[in-house]
């Protein structure tokens, strides 16, 4: 038995109970990060689980674990929505990568080989390809890779564990700023800085990279919203929304 993803491709229902939680958290998160379910969205376990083919055992594990991640949220028992991120949220997530990801920026910087820094430049210039095609989900998943890359390169596996949780949130967040050309820019600023094995020249252009991020994402996120709202995803919209009804997450 089988059901479809959003972009048709075929999510097998048959195995293991983990696997099928894996696969319906997977392609969830992957709907939050895309747009295709938006802040306040309901998130109704029987409608995700007819969507799937699926009881509602995975359905149910896999909206837990999106709680765990901060991308949805119980605002009742009953009631699961997709979050509402405010500036604080997004400063803090900010502050984080700030923090971890200038200091992997001069450990790349130190120790990248040439491999390495040809798999970066490589993606480099699959950027260059998707932002020319104006490809949203393509320009995210490859910007993604490409700081994965450095934080790979930095050569610290704790690096990495602390990014980890907070990895699909910042996804989400840099999907919402449409200054594409401008990050394929600073992403290659970044790549000659640490190319050049200059490690306080990486620090310093991953420093401006992560900031020049955060005012673009501040101001695509809440730019109808400068006079003092304090978060993105508007009212209580969304496709998903319905009664309210027993069980229903």
């Amino acid at each position: 038995m089988s059901s479809l993803a959003p972009d048709g491709a075929k999510i097998e229902t048959l195995g293991p109970l983990g696997a099928v939680r894996e696969r319906v958290l997977g392609t969830l998160r992957q709907d939050i990060i895309a747009g295709r379910l938006r802040p306040g969205d309901r998130l109704v376990e029987r409608e995700l689980a007819d969507r799937f083919g699926v009881s509602r055992v995975p359905v149910r594990e896999a909206i837990r674990a999106l709680v765990a991640e901060g991308f949805v949220l119980f605002e009742t028992p009953r009631r699961t929505v997709v979050r509402r991120l405010t500036r604080a949220d997004v400063a803090e997530l900010f502050e984080l990568r700030e923090a971890l990801e200038v200091y992997a920026a001069g450990l790349a910087a130190t120790r990248a080989t040439p491999e390495s820094l040809a798999e970066l430049s490589a993606l480099l210039d699959q950027a260059a390809a998707a932002t020319r095609a104006g490809d949203a989900e393509a320009i995210t998943d490859i910007n993604t890779r490409f700081h994965d890359r450095v934080l790979a390169m930095a050569g610290n596996s704790l690096l990495i564990s602390v990014m980890e949780p907070v990895d699909g949130r910042l996804r989400w967040l840099t999907r919402q700023n449409t200054e594409w050309p401008q990050l394929l820019t600073e992403h290659r600023e970044l790549y000659e800085a640490i190319a050049s094995g200059d490690p306080d020249r990486a620090r310093t252009h991953a420093l401006t990279h992560v900031q020049t991020n955060y005012r673009s994402t501040v101001r695509h996120l809440f730019e109808e919203d400068e006079l003092g709202g304090e978060s993105w995803g508007g009212g209580e919209g969304g496709g998903g929304e319905k009664g309210e009804g027993e069980g229903e997450r």
